[in-house]
């Protein structure tokens, strides 16, 4: 089981994982080896809570595909198995941050000598703006 959040978790039957050579220098080794991981994750086909896959399905990530499907590749390391558990870290991340509760805003509203605070400085300014005027121009 893969545990997104304290409410969530996914079996790993859901996930499918591929074995692919992993791209750039290594050696001689990376050229026979699958060490790399294509973790696929379809969240329709799941079995999350209908509110949590629409709330996947929301967020504007390149990761996940028109299809609904989330697709991470992993090729960090030497270790299949260790890509394998990086790949899972970073769907378990990117599942526990699109479940995670929206907070509701609370309107504020100034305190009564913040306000008084911010009329005293605009009268000042006003004041100081004033006495810059040439005299006898009364154009207010």
């Amino acid at each position: 089981m893969l545990k997104v959040n304290n409410h969530t978790q996914i079996p790993l039957s859901e996930i499918e994982f591929t074995a692919v050579r992993a791209q750039g220098p290594g050696g001689q080794h990376v050229n026979k080896t699958n060490t790399a991981i294509h973790l696929r994750f379809d969240v329709m086909a799941s079995s999350l809570p209908e509110a949590a896959k629409q709330k996947i399905l929301a967020i504007s990530d390149r990761r996940l595909t028109d299809a609904g499907i989330i697709i991470i590749k992993s090729q960090s390391t030497a270790s299949q198995q260790r890509n394998k558990q990086a790949a899972l870290a970073r769907l378990s991340e990117m599942l526990a941050a699109a479940l995670k509760p929206i907070k509701k805003r609370k309107p504020t509203k100034p305190s009564k000598a913040a306000v008084q605070r911010r009329l005293k400085k605009k009268n000042q300014r006003s004041q100081i703006k004033t006495m810059r005027r040439k005299p006898g121009r009364d154009d207010g």
